[in-house]
């Protein structure tokens, strides 16, 4: 089973938004069918102050269910303060994805689509592996969080039961002809050298009405994400689009694929940093620009390298005054050692460790050591790098195989993207008729 193969669903969302002036009193809003007053006065509770519980079409949600899954939303943050106000905020929105969750379920069970026990748990596994924990490592670390493998299942359950039933129900019924994808393909050739973009996106949904609301909730994700939080983690946990079950990611894209105000966005955006929220047709995206490339033109960063890293620790409690002495002594060492076949030697005559890695990509190296390892030789080292807290290494440049020209995107891939594209925003509009049709009791 395959998850996650929906991506680039950015440049393919539903219908534009109206501006409105005022709920109710423009003449083309579609709460204007509705005869909303403009300052409407309410009557009985507020049905915001329940508790965050809720049975969707008979089947329930508890408290439980919220506080587990919030955990593993706050754990993507860890040492952030999160105070109360913005802790109600993301239970309520973790309810509403608990919600869609289950009308997702529900939908393809309803389809006769099963979802196998060991479906669930072989994906689970295969997710424990990316953290280098066994299972039981993994539950304990869970419950250490306030959550459980029951909650990170019932996920897992949800996006392999909505994968199989996009499958089913759209995938099979969208075409893409020959000759878009030639058309695609001709535009890459005449674009070479063009900029591309590696871009992960978090998107909400809204309607003119809801649009203010929303853009705040987006900002207060934007807010945690600048933090430190996990861009995967939330947009797994919060964003509408297909591309959550792959953290948001779009692959590379260029700027004309992608909406105007993305495409504004992602060529100004540097590496890293996370955008405001972005209005889009039928809601708003958040953005974060993680590399970038030219398009059919070989990249310096795509090099592979061969490496030794030189490490030494230091005594807990040492002084600034007691290290640099040896931090200064490492330096010397590393700089005429006279390349990776020395390197054991040099290392023994520090009491240092050596550990050697094959098949290191220049791009996966933080953007200050890229720079630096680019300007390498083979046999010379970087300068030392780390803290007097956790020790202090160096990376020697044993090898480096140079990039070649790769000739683009296959008919294949292309043709999957424009159909993606579709899929996913057909996707959309089947979420929001389960919404609408859905008999939810609040408790």
């Amino acid at each position: 089973m395959k998850l996650g193969t929906i991506r680039r669903a950015a440049f393919a969302l539903g219908v534009s938004i109206v501006a409105v002036a005022a709920v109710g009193q423009t003449a083309g809003a579609p709460s204007a069918n509705l005869n909303i007053p403009a300052n409407p006065q309410f009557f009985g509770g507020d049905p915001t102050l329940r508790k965050a519980t809720a049975i969707v079409n008979g089947d329930i949600i508890t408290g439980t269910d919220v506080d587990q899954r919030l955990a593993l939303v706050l754990a993507s943050n860890p040492g952030a303060q999160v105070a109360p106000e913005e802790l109600q905020r993301l239970r309520e929105q973790v309810l509403r994805n608990l919600v869609d969750e289950t009308l997702q379920i529900q939908a393809a069970k309803a389809e006769d689509i099963k979802v196998e026990q060991r479906d669930i748990d072989n994906y689970y596994t295969r997710y424990v592996k990316n953290f280098n924990q066994t299972p039981q490592q993994f539950e304990a670390s869970l419950r250490q969080i306030g959550s459980s493998s029951a909650s990170l299942k019932r996920q897992i359950h949800g996006e392999i039961a909505w994968q199989r039933l996009q499958n089913r129900n759209i995938a099979q019924f969208v075409n893409v002809s020959e000759d878009e994808v030639k058309a695609v393909i001709e535009r890459l050739n005449a674009s070479k050298g063009a900029q591309e973009y590696r871009v992960a996106e978090i998107f909400l949904s809204s309607t003119p009405e809801t649009a203010a609301e929303t853009r705040t909730n987006a900002m207060r994700i934007v807010q945690q994400l600048r933090q430190g939080a996990s861009f995967l983690a939330y947009a797994r946990q919060f964003s509408e689009a297909s591309t959550a079950a792959v953290g948001g990611d779009l692959g590379w894209v260029r700027a004309e694929q992608l909406p105007d105000p993305l495409a504004q966005v992602a060529q100004t955006l540097p590496v890293g940093q996370v955008s405001d929220p972005v209005a889009i047709p039928g809601g708003f995206s958040i953005l974060s620009v993680q590399d970038t490339r030219q398009v059919l033109t070989a990249d310096p960063r795509d090099a592979v390298l061969s490496l030794k890293q030189l490490s030494i620790s230091f005594p807990k409690g040492i002084t600034r005054a007691q290290a640099e002495p040896l931090v200064q002594r490492f330096a010397r060492s590393a700089a005429t050692m006279g390349g990776c076949g020395r390197a054991e030697e040099t290392a023994a005559t520090l009491g240092a460790e050596v550990v050697s890695s094959d098949q290191v990509k220049v791009r996966d190296l933080p953007p200050a050591l890229q720079n630096m390892m680019l300007a390498l030789s083979i046999g010379q080292a970087t300068s030392p790098f780390g803290t007097f807290e956790e020790g202090v290494r160096v990376l020697v440049l044993c090898g480096r195989e140079d990039p070649q020209v790769e000739g683009g995107p296959s008919f294949e891939q292309v043709s999957e993207q424009l159909a993606d594209a579709r899929i996913s925003s057909r996707a959309r509009r089947y979420l929001r008729d389960l919404r609408r049709d859905a008999v939810i009791d609040y408790r």
